[in-house]
This record gives C-alpha cells, sequence and structure tokens, in this order.
C-alpha cells in the first residue's frame, strides 16, 4: 500500500517487544515509516486479543525464531535495507542474539538503532528488572503526583512507559536520522524511561531551585496545593477539572460560580477557598456544570471517561472508529504529509511470507519450512 506521512519511504525494522517500544513504532507508522513487526512465533505477552492490541497498529507482521541461525540472518538481511531498528530487550539480549549495534552496522553502517529500555544501557540497574511505576518512582516524577498528606498517585503507565519512554525514543530515532543523511553513518539511540521521566521534570527542578516548589506534596501551584488548580465533584458523583490559574481566568471562574470568594493571593485563605469551591461544584451535575464553562476562559472542563464523545474531540476527529474498534487517531497533525490508520493490529506472522518477500529476503521457502519463520494461518 502507499503510505501517507512525513517519514513515506523510511523503513523500520522492530523486533517486538511489550510496552513502549510498540507505542513508538506504532508511532513512526503512522507518520508514514514503513514499519516491519519481527514476533516470535505465536507472538509474545499478549492483555488481550491480537485485534485488540491497538500499539500494534499500522505495520505488518513476521514471525521468526530469533533462536535459530537462519532467522537472524534473515534479519540482517532486513536490516541491510532498512533507515532503523528498535529493540526493547534488556541490554545484551540483542548481541548475545547476534543483533546487536555492531553486528547490525556491519551490514548497514548508516542505521539508526533505538533501544528502549527502563534503566537505560548502562548503571547499577542496567540488568535489573523494573516497570513504569519503578522508573517514575527513582526519577522523582512519581513524588510529585498526590495530595497532601497522601501517598504518590500512580497515572497508570502514561508518564512513564509512552511519555518518559516511547516520545523520546521517537524523537532520538528522528534525531538520528536526520544526522545519518547528513553524515552518512548511523548511530544507537540509548532510551531509558527513568532519563525521559527525569527530563519531563525540568521546569519543576527549575522553581525547586528558585525556591518557589517545595518537596512536600500537594503543597504547591500545580500538585493540588492551590484550590484553583483541583478537581471536584459534582452533584452526580462525576468531577470537574479546575485550572483557573492566571487572575482573568479566576475571576471569570468566581463569577460563573456566583460566589463571594476570599482572596486567592493570601494562602491563609485557600483552605476556605477549597471548600467553597467544593461545596458549590457539588451543588449541580457534571452536565449542568459542563453548561455553565462551556466556551469559557474560566478553564474549568468535566474529566471524561476513555474515549468520550465531547463535541470538540468529535469535531477534530480525536478518536475513531476503524475495524469496529473505537481508538485515538494519529498525532500530531501534518498540514501536507498527513498521518494515517493504515493496517490494524497482525496476529504474529500474519505477513511472513509476503513482507519478506517485498523486504528482499531470500530463502524464503527454506526459512519456513526449516521453522526458522512461521506464516501463521
Amino acid at each position: 500500500m502507499v503510505r501517507m506521512g512525513p517519514l513515506r519511504g523510511v523503513k523500520v525494522v522492530e523486533l517486538a517487544g511489550i510496552g513502549p517500544a510498540p507505542f513508538a513504532c506504532m508511532m513512526l507508522a503512522e507518520l508514514g515509516a514503513e514499519v516491519l513487526r519481527i514476533e516470535r512465533p505465536g507472538g509474545g505477552i499478549a492483555l488481550g486479543p491480537p485485534e485488540l492490541e491497538l500499539i500494534n497498529r499500522g505495520r505488518r507482521s513476521v514471525a521468526l525464531d530469533l533462536k535459530n541461525p537462519a532467522a537472524i540472518d534473515a534479519v540482517l538481511q532486513l536490516v541491510a535495507g532498512a533507515d532503523v531498528l528498535v529493540e526493547g530487550f534488556r541490554p545484551g539480549v540483542a548481541e548475545r542474539l547476534g543483533l546487536g549495534p555492531e553486528a547490525c552496522h556491519e551490514v548497514n553502517p548508516k542505521l539508526v538503532y533505538g533501544r528502549m529500555t527502563g534503566w537505560g544501557q548502562e548503571g547499577p540497574l542496567a540488568q535489573s528488572a523494573g516497570h513504569d511505576i519503578d522508573y517514575l518512582a527513582l526519577s522523582g516524577a512519581l513524588h510529585v503526583i498526590g495530595r497532601a498528606d497522601g501517598p504518590p498517585q500512580v497515572p497508570a503507565n502514561l508518564l512513564g512507559d509512552f511519555a518518559g519512554g516511547s516520545l523520546y525514543l521517537v524523537v532520538g530515532v528522528l534525531a538520528a536520522l536526520v544526522e545519518a543523511r547528513g553524515s552518512g553513518r548511523g548511530q544507537v539511540v540509548d532510551a531509558a524511561i527513568v532519563d525521559g521521566a527525569a527530563h519531563l521534570t525540568t521546569m519543576l527542578l527549575g522553581v525547586l531551585a528558585g525556591g518557589s516548589w517545595k518537596q512536600e506534596r500537594g503543597t504547591n501551584l500545580l500538585d493540588t496545593g492551590a484550590p484553583f488548580y483541583d478537581v471536584y465533584e459534582t452533584s452526580d458523583g462525576k468531577f470537574m477539572a479546575v485550572g483557573a490559574l492566571e487572575p482573568q481566568f479566576y475571576d471569570e471562574l468566581i463569577r460563573l460560580l456566583e460566589v463571594e470568594a476570599p482572596d486567592r493571593y493570601d494562602v491563609a485563605n485557600w483552605p476556605d477557598l477549597r471548600k467553597l469551591l467544593a461545596e458549590t461544584f457539588a451543588q449541580r451535575t457534571q452536565a449542568e456544570w459542563t453548561e455553565v464553562f462551556d466556551g469559557t476562559d474560566a478553564c474549568v472542563s468535566p474529566v471524561l471517561p476513555l474515549a468520550a464523545d465531547h463535541p470538540h474531540l468529535v469535531a477534530r476527529g480525536t478518536f475513531v472508529e476503524k475495524d469496529g474498534v473505537r481508538q485515538a487517531a494519529p498525532a500530531p497533525r501534518f498540514s501536507r504529509t498527513p498521518s494515517e490508520l493504515s493496517e490494524p493490529p497482525a496476529r504474529a506472522g500474519q505477513h511472513t511470507r509476503e513482507a519478506l518477500a517485498d523486504w528482499g529476503v531470500t530463502g524464503i521457502d527454506d526459512l519456513l519450512d526449516s521453522g526458522a519463520a512461521v506464516q501463521a494461518d
């Protein structure tokens, strides 16, 4: 198929993993790259049926047994014609398979080799297991999320895996691609979630150093310490998010709430202000408050569930229905080379024969006959 997007013509080999590396490859595919997902026969760890593993959308799947030398040779043939390789193994695993940076650069010196890990390629914890919550914990990012006198609150796996991991890997790969086109030389991109999560705290580190941010959770302007930057329950048990930071937005909030509020610049008034806001929002339903604040500059929004049908999201097509599944549309958007949803998530090995042929791999029948490659039914 003819792909759209600004990365049209870029070819990516993905050594399948879970979580952040597949999400990064999904993004590369939606940006127009041709991404070929190399999976173990039968597939790997799954959170549901293959057609609902949405982070695997947008690319074809080839099943190869990477413990078989013939399969390794096939991957190196793919690498020879690729621009990027992405892997999410523990440090050293790709090298032991014969697919580390040195082996890949030997067949393709211009290759950008993207590595996605939690702890990074070096350091005392490099070989240790971990998950999103662990990387957030060490980076300090988890510490800042939560209310005063309460424990840190876990932001699902959005902040670590996908923000501190996938997005940083994509940025690194794109930067290395630009550099390789000028230098003719590839390089390794070491994307560690702990590094990305720490990098995300840059603004907070600055205000911490300046004395306007405290280490104590829930006591600062942006961490629910301020009553005008918080969530409030409505009469029907739902919530409204209030982000009225600037004076003009705060004035609009108070006007639309129709209350007499104490001076917000006196922190001593914050408990009374919080009580006033909580009692006021509890008087109406979420739908009623949404109507009050819709289109205003009070910076108040309803807290909606996943994949909600808010008019703004509908108008922008933020969520789309494809292959019977409601899912987020590609982002960001481009004026000339739009991204698009292409293939649905594939079963492991669904495209083995056709994709290997398209990429110019030789000896496909031998690979299939020996079990080094598997074509899914």
